[in-house]
């Protein structure tokens, strides 16, 4: 039987698109983040351990509202990403602006976790559900058996803009077989679609199984980890803007047959913030949950 997992917060990003710090953004009753509820819904499933990767220029605000109000219910720990924070040996593009992405923001926690463990975005709300499934396969797994919860993509669009999503495909019994992250996916009435490299505008059904970056790893993980992200960082050091996503991570294990990654389903569905605009929907889903007795109108 393995280890307890812990909880993987990825909660760097700038939040851009937002106009803000959306991580730490209060959408409960009771000033709750999402992250507090993706957190509570973790301890509930049988998390006992939490980790925040951030930027370190947030550090004191973010544990302010978020990590002091947990340290007498879980183990906290911070991991900090940063731009310079890179394998040794490689050269550092000195053209950078910003970190290298979600794949590299899971290298940075590499010292800190040496039990299997979930990644979620702060930004996302995943529902108790995708947690309990995930701890189950977590705890029943072998280490080369990854896993992720997969929804339907038209479940995850937002109204007010483009969004980026791990658009998947499936072999028999729910298993991956390939992921492509899309950066501009968006709706227009009643058709969804997105633009190729070569401007064409490709339509999608809406059925398709995205990610929405809720995975579970085992900590050997990191060393594949390593290798895989130096050797992007060679092949992308004349493109400032190139991001290591996690389906990068994925598909190249995928590809060399080093993992098999389970689709695993919720009995939840996914919402989150991409833009300020999304706000006013995430607060009322949240205050139909608390309505409905699924969380208590105060978390703490």
């Amino acid at each position: 039987m393995n280890k307890r997992p812990s909880l993987l917060v990825l909660a760097a990003g700038i939040g851009s698109r937002y106009g803000g710090l959306k991580q730490i953004d209060k959408v409960g009753p009771s000033g709750e983040t999402i992250m507090d509820y993706s957190i509570y819904d973790a301890i509930r499933a049988g998390v006992e351990k939490v980790v925040f990767v951030i930027r370190k220029e947030i550090q004191s605000e973010f544990h302010e509202v978020v990590g002091s109000k947990l340290a007498d219910r879980v183990d906290i720990e911070y991991a900090f990403q940063e731009l310079t924070m890179i394998p040794q040996g490689i050269k550092f593009p000195g053209q950078r602006t910003k970190p290298w992405g979600t794949g590299h923001a899971i290298l940075v926690a590499r010292e800190k976790i040496t039990e299997p463990f979930i990644v979620i975005n702060a930004d996302d709300f995943y529902g108790a559900g995708s947690y309990e499934v995930m701890v189950k396969h977590l705890m029943s797994c072998t280490a080369n058996e990854y896993a992720m919860v997969g929804f339907r993509l038209d479940k995850t669009l937002s109204d007010f803009g483009q969004v980026a999503r791990g658009v998947c495909k499936k072999e028999m019994e729910d298993h991956l077989q390939s992921i492509v992250e899309i950066t501009n996916i968006m709706r227009q009435k009643d058709k969804i679609f997105y633009t190729d490299d070569k401007n064409r505008r490709i339509t999608l059904s809406g059925s398709e199984v995205v990610s929405m970056n809720i995975w579970g790893f085992h900590p050997e993980v990191f060393s594949y980890l390593e290798k895989s992200f130096s050797s992007f960082i060679k092949r992308e050091s004349d493109n400032p803007k190139a991001e290591y996503y996690i389906p990068t991570l994925i598909l190249e294990m995928l590809q060399e047959e080093k993992a098999s990654v389970r689709i695993l389903k919720s009995k939840d569905e996914w919402f989150g913030v991409t833009y300020q605009e999304d706000k006013e929907s995430v607060t009322n889903r949240i205050r139909k949950l608390v309505d409905q007795e699924v969380y208590p109108e105060s978390l703490y």
